[in-house]
């Protein structure tokens, strides 16, 4: 979502701020911003609406702004529409103090009417100029930023992470975070505050990660973390170990184009360390047989693409561990009053590992009793430190705001934690799960033959983009999988799309075919093929052009009744949608650049969602 990023050094900030703005812009975001504070010029701002180059013009790539000692935010609106003046930095009314901020505050009205009675005068629609209010309201009671500081955090509710800098104070940053992501890095040129590393992998590999309710004080020569009540604390550092070069295109047109080609190489990365002599292991969970023959419910939580790979695990996982699995949509989940205990297994799927309605749903089952299990990318995120137990899926970082790689990692680790669980139960035998886990290990191999040989897919997607609805059918795993393919074609493309379990055509999805309607008809999954095939032929029936995807050993039935037909290798049932999932990532990817879209940063999405 919204960027952050802030620096105390020696250097001139300025071109800090835009190279660490520019390194998010996957983000998500409709405005951009800096602040700077020189010995002679005081407090500098700039800020405007849309892309960041148009603020790097403004100011001439940071030259028109002087000063070591800086912050910047890139924003994506949630209150007050995108413009340049509800873009950040906020500044107080004295024009002392400003300030970037990630996250809501929940009670900024109660707040913003409180102070516009002692006469503050407001310039924004935000809920974040309120801090910056409030904070020079008390700045000028006590005279102590530290001390304002305090009192501020105190007083506000909701989820935040606040990079601020004061006139008065000329080598001093302060940070700040609760429920929204914030990292200190350490560099010999100076020390910055990050929304994401990505933001300041050129610059440094030696990160902290902050946690709630902390407070930071940046110099250019040191770092103090603080806790809620003032104490220091001794941080662990952290150390990134992915190169700058994971972070940018490498020739490649787009991001998702890159990424949708990493996803072999991802997969290996998931793979390696959890594969050893024939056998799985899993050495970050720990769950006693014992332990998991009482469990009587497993849940499965998360946001978008991470849901639809719950959505493949729970075929899969009930059918090898023979326990009910419900997937919830992480926003839906805690105001369901759900039915967690502690013979309830929870798992959450999180790329970034800072998403807030799945990370509000941990913090839920953790209350109910639950035990919890997340998945997530992002080391040190704040979903993975408050689980009780952890797997990251190692894909590096995904730059593109629609996900391929990380949905990818994702769903094959799901495949290897249910075949862990399954063997442990005794619920699958020993040839199945040999049979699955070697079906597992031939993925990146396939996958790159796969990616080979599907250049009929760029034809298609010029045969159809100018299709206004397009509509996804299947049956079991192969309806999970339309989920995420109709997701990335609507999310990427603007066309509307969406999947639906082929079966319940009849029951009133079928008036919505027209002759001429373009249907995508999966028809990967084996033991439901047939079936799969006479909804194609009602479909065809009515008038629809038919685009399938199937397997190898399919395709001359299918090529009896679809207008075109994508081709993938076959496996094994639990880990066919990893394969089949390419051609509809590169569907999406070749639909969009045909209709012109801005496929890395489409238009109101954001890559990290940590509002509600």
């Amino acid at each position: 979502m919204c960027g952050i990023i802030g620096f105390a050094g020696r250097d001139e900030a300025a071109p800090f701020l835009l190279d660490g703005l520019a390194r998010m812009e996957y983000r998500g975001y409709d405005s951009a911003g800096i602040a700077v504070r020189s010995e002679t010029l005081g407090l500098q701002v700039n800020k405007t609406k849309g892309r960041l180059q148009v603020l790097s013009d403004l100011i001439h790539g940071g030259a028109d702004m002087k000063g070591n000692l800086g912050i910047g935010h890139t924003r994506w609106a949630t209150h007050g529409e995108p413009n340049d003046i509800n873009a950040h930095p906020h500044v107080s009314e004295d024009g002392k103090i400003a300030l970037v901020h990630n996250g809501i505050i929940e009670n900024y009205a109660e707040i913003k009417e409180q102070l516009m009675k002692y006469g503050v005068k407001f310039q924004s629609e935000t809920d974040s100029e309120v801090v910056a209010q409030l904070l020079g309201y008390h700045y000028k009671e006590c005279g102590s930023m530290l001390e304002a500081v305090g009192r501020v955090l105190r007083r506000i509710e909701g989820a935040y992470a606040l990079g601020i800098i004061c006139a008065d104070y000329p080598n001093t940053l302060i940070a700040a975070r609760k429920d929204s992501p914030l990292v200190l890095g350490y560099s010999e040129k100076g020390n910055f505050i990050a929304s994401d590393v990505t933001a300041i992998i050129k610059h440094t590999r030696d990160v902290v990660y902050m946690d709630d309710g902390e407070i930071a004080i940046l110099t250019p020569d040191s770092i103090d973390v603080f806790d809620d009540e003032m104490n220091l604390q001794s941080k662990e550092h952290s150390v990134i170990d992915w190169d700058v070069s994971a972070a940018e295109k490498g020739g490649y047109p787009h991001f998702m184009l890159k990424e949708i080609y990493e996803q072999p190489e991802a997969i290996r990365k998931t793979l390696s360390p959890r594969i050893r002599e024939g056998k799985l292991v899993l050495d970050d969970f720990h769950m006693s047989k014992e332990y998991l023959q009482e469990i009587s419910r497993i849940f499965i939580v998360a946001c978008g693409s991470s849901y639809h790979v719950g959505m493949v695990s729970k075929y899969n996982w009930e059918r090898m561990l023979r326990r009910p699995v419900e997937v919830c949509l992480a926003s839906e989940f805690r105001y369901s009053d759900p039915l967690v205990d502690d013979k309830t297994l929870v798992i959450f799927i999180s790329q970034s590992g800072e998403t807030l309605d799945t990370m509000a749903a941990l913090r839920e089952s953790k209350r109910l009793g639950g035990r919890t299990l997340a998945i997530v990318n992002v080391v040190g995120s704040s979903i993975a430190r408050e689980a009780d137990d952890v797997l990251y899926t190692w894909a590096g970082p995904e730059i593109a705001v629609a996900t391929t790689k990380a949905y990818s990692t994702q769903l094959v680790l799901m495949d290897l934690i249910g075949l862990y669980l399954a063997d442990l139960l005794g619920t699958v035998s020993k040839e199945e799960y040999q049979t699955i886990l070697q079906a597992v290990e031939a993925l990146p191999e396939q996958m790159e033959a796969e990616l080979k040989g599907l250049e009929n897919v760029s034809y298609f997607a010029s045969r159809y983009f100018n299709h206004d609805s397009i509509f996804f059918i299947g049956r079991n795993l192969d309806y999970a999988m339309g989920l995420e393919g109709s997701l990335k074609l609507k999310e990427i493309s603007y066309i509307h799309s969406e999947a639906y379990a082929s079966g319940e055509l009849k029951h009133g999805t079928i008036s919505l075919i027209e002759p001429g309607t373009l249907v995508v008809a999966l028809g990967t999954y084996g033991p439901l093929f047939d079936k799969a095939m006479s909804n194609v032929v009602e479909v065809k029936a009515r008038g629809a052009e038919v685009l399938a995807l199937t397997v190898e050993e399919q395709l001359e039935k299918m090529q009896k009744v679809a207008d075109s037909v994508v081709v993938v290798p076959g496996t094994h049932p639990v880990v066919q949608p990893s394969l089949g999932i390419l051609p509809l990532q590169l569907f999406a990817y070749y639909v969009a650049l045909q209709r012109g879209c801005d496929i890395d940063k489409p238009r109101n999405l954001a890559k990290s969602v940590t509002v509600e």
